[in-house]
């Protein structure tokens, strides 16, 4: 391709709002321009580096034996009321009628839609199992979006969905799917990890994310320094001590802390360590108040305390509701003294092996400290994981220790078991005649998502890193002077054509433009190769290449090029 016969529109400063390097380089470089919140549209650079991903994931799906359909990103409202998540999803659906006061929605996934192609279309065991896959543009109406189109309200998404007779069936092919993944996001060029993941909204018996490891990534990453183990944080599992809970070594006292209402406050005001701290959370649930304890030194797991026996569907307890169970203001709470006819006490596990603990007295500007189980207060009424893992805990798989990274999510599998084939009555014959429900697998991966990611992972400050797979060119020839030397210009026209020759996406800059602007362009948008062309490098017979991320040009002879930069070429 001549760059003067494509459309180049790079900018030299990024929009304000762009807050991260994927979104100001993706508009500095001219990949995307914003339409609206949340809303890009994809100049044709950014399409070049789309269809390079979409190629890599319908060859790995068609590998795979996923067969490629389309579904209208429009859906009637009568399927997702069948399933319950019409009314289930929120305001992250998007919403509208058509003229007959009809409702449909602008769909968010496609669950509701794939199983009823499936329920009639396919009849008997004979033929599963089956996996149909899209790639299709999807809309969630994000309260924020931001990050570009990290966090955009529209994007493209890969979804695919299998079908199978059995649950056996169903977990070889999540398997099959999970593998495609990897081979997808190695293809790629991406550093990942797959990890353990919630079901979330989905639902389903199994779930692993594909996180990109970047430091600007919203998600946090536990695995093992000595195993596979990776999971989400949300996921990951927080073990209990493995030392027996120490015998009481002080006796209980109260004393005043005014004005300091956190364990932080606390630990400075009497120079102890954080982690001796103990810090009350009131929720509400199943028409009581519950106060879980953690460490003053861990945060609470939102997803884990949803999961706890008797605490499903919870909500933070009101002031009035802290009052009446506890006998004390927020900020000034623990287990000591409470009527437990009131209040369920729900301890960590590190928290339930604790001794000689600083915890709220259940009154306004006083803590205890020297607290004990059994002595000073009953046993907690449940113990359970439900706090985030730390940098150092135990690995759940008992092999070494866990370390925290940040990632971006651009890939989820889930084992869906029969939740959507059950709710729409979506059955075949089975084998021994009789109608079953369909075991389903969802597989989704976010396409214009692995673009912000790529960056995220690949930048520095002159602009994107691409690697090789995702490149809108594989190699710049930028000839130097060209206007005035026609050795030049000859040069670059024969340089390129072998390039183009052997196969190789180049991009010749025959723009006319200062040699700064080529390079500073070149640079800008991610080109992994460039080759150099200048008058006194052919005095010599040569021409000078650099890869983007090299410190230093290399002397290459003119005649040899082309196959040097294959050789160069990642495949």
């Amino acid at each position: 391709m001549r760059a003067s016969q494509f459309f180049l529109a790079t900018l030299k400063e990024a929009p304000q709002e762009a807050e991260l390097p994927s979104h100001k380089l993706m508009l500095r470089g001219g990949l995307i321009r914003k339409l609206g919140s949340g809303l890009y549209s994809w100049l044709p650079l950014g399409m070049r580096v789309l269809h390079k991903v979409e190629r890599v994931i319908r060859e790995e799906m068609d590998a795979a034996g996923a067969l490629e359909i389309i579904m209208p990103p429009v859906q009637p409202a009568e399927l997702w009321q069948e399933t319950g998540r019409w009314e289930l999803y929120g305001p992250m659906m998007l919403r509208i009628k058509d003229r007959a006061e009809r409702e449909f929605c602008y769909a968010p996934t496609a669950e509701e839609v794939v199983t009823d192609i499936a329920r009639k279309e396919l009849r008997s065991y004979r033929q599963l199992p089956v996996n149909f896959y899209q790639i299709q543009t999807k809309f969630r109406d994000e309260i924020r979006p931001r990050f570009g189109v990290l966090r955009a309200r529209e994007f493209s998404m890969k979804d695919a969905y299998s079908f199978d007779a059995d649950e056996a069936g169903m977990l070889a092919s999540y398997r099959k799917m999970y593998d495609a993944y990897v081979r997808i996001f190695t293809r790629l060029g991406l550093k990942f990890r797959p990890v353990n993941a919630d079901t979330g909204e989905i639902g389903g018996v199994a779930s692993h994310e594909f996180q990109v490891l970047a430091d600007s990534g919203e998600d946090l990453i536990a695995y093992s320094d000595a195993s596979d183990y990776a999971a989400n944080v949300e996921q990951a599992e927080a073990l209990a001590p493995a030392a027996p809970r120490a015998a009481p070594a002080q006796p209980m006292r109260k004393d005043p802390t005014p004005g300091t209402s956190t364990c932080e406050g606390v630990a400075k005001l009497w120079n102890e360590p954080l982690a001796r701290t103990v810090k009350a959370i009131l929720l509400y649930a199943n028409h009581r108040v519950h106060m879980l304890l953690i460490r003053g030194d861990h945060t609470l797991n939102e997803v884990k305390v949803g999961k706890v026996q008797g605490l499903k569907g919870w909500r933070w307890a009101s002031d009035e509701e802290i009052l009446h169970a506890a006998g004390g203001p927020a900020g000034y709470l623990g287990p000591v003294g409470l009527d437990r006819a009131k209040i369920t006490v729900v301890a960590d596990r590190t928290v339930a092996a604790m001794s000689d603990f600083i915890c709220g007295a259940n009154e306004r500007d006083f803590h205890l400290r020297g607290v004990n189980w059994g002595r000073d207060c009953p046993e907690p009424d449940l113990v359970a994981d439900i706090r985030n893992v730390v940098e150092g805990d135990p690995s759940p798989d008992g092999k070494g220790k866990l370390a925290i990274v940040r990632g971006i999510e651009v890939g989820h599998v889930f084992a869906l078991g029969r939740k959507y084939s059950e709710a729409m009555g979506a059955t075949f014959a089975a084998e021994d005649g009789t109608q079953k429900p369909f075991e389903m697998g969802c597989y989704g991966i976010g396409v214009t998502r692995i673009v912000g990611a790529a960056i995220e992972q690949n930048h520095d400050d002159k602009g994107i890193v691409w690697p090789d797979p995702m490149a809108p060119f594989t190699v710049a020839v930028i000839p130097m002077g060209a206007q005035k030397s026609e050795a030049v210009r000859e040069a670059a026209e024969k340089v390129y054509a072998e390039l183009s020759a052997a196969g190789v996406e180049a991009l010749l800059d025959d723009r006319g433009e200062r040699p700064g602007v080529m390079l500073a362009d070149q640079e800008l948008v991610g080109i992994p190769h460039r080759v150099v062309i200048g008058e006194r490098g052919l005095k010599e017979g040569v021409v000078e290449y650099q890869h983007r991320r090299d410190a230093e040009a290399t002397k290459v002879p003119v005649a040899g090029v082309a196959a040097f930069v294959r050789g160069r070429i990642a495949r």
